[in-house]
């Protein structure tokens, strides 16, 4: 094999290589999400009543309508990000977490964590929800707009105090907001 020969399959290597790094490092960062915002809508939740025969009857002067037992404000932390945060029981005494107004940037593998951290401003604030105990209540449905997490039956909510957006993929908060009770 002559020199040149060699050298050309040595660049079609290199060439092979630095393709799957770029693809490997596209696929892992996601970077076109943050030029897409993505809107989400919901209204609040209802719990539905019990019907149908051998149901209770409604009892007067039980609570009918939902109910706000905390909320906080979005503070930003890795991503700019605002909104309101509410932690809402329902009229069967389930509870959904309500993100209102949000606005963050749009990322890969982004969640909505109840967590027992306290919520601190700037850099220091970036990483503490994983150093204790925290829920994932799913992944968040948009960057953008008015949106209910529902929280399992098994979550005592007395035990978490802050809420954040929570990137999974690199273990960062874009945004938290420290709830207190209403």
């Amino acid at each position: 094999m002559t020199r040149t020969g060699r050298r050309g399959r040595l660049w079609g290597g290199a060439a092979l290589a630095a393709a799957v790094v770029v693809a490997v490092a596209l696929y892992w960062l996601q970077p076109w999400k943050l030029w897409q915002d993505e809107t989400v809508r919901e209204a609040l939740p209802a719990a539905a009543a019990p019907s149908g025969p051998g149901a209770p009857a409604a009892v007067p002067g039980a609570q009918t309508a939902p109910v706000t037992i905390a909320r906080g404000t979005l503070i930003s932390h890795e991503h700019a990000t605002t909104g309101a945060v509410e932690l809402i029981r329902l009229s069967d005494g389930s509870h959904t977490l309500r993100l209102a107004d949000l606005d963050t940037s749009n990322g890969p593998d982004l969640r909505v964590w109840l967590a027992d951290a306290p919520v601190k401003e700037g850099v220091a604030g970036w990483r503490v929800f994983d150093d204790g105990k925290h829920v994932s209540l799913g992944k968040l449905k948009g960057n953008k707009g008015d949106q209910n997490y529902p929280v399992p039956a098994d979550v005592n909510v007395a035990e978490f105090t802050s809420v954040t957006i929570w990137c999974d993929r690199f273990d960062v908060s874009f945004g938290a907001a420290s709830l207190t009770a209403v």
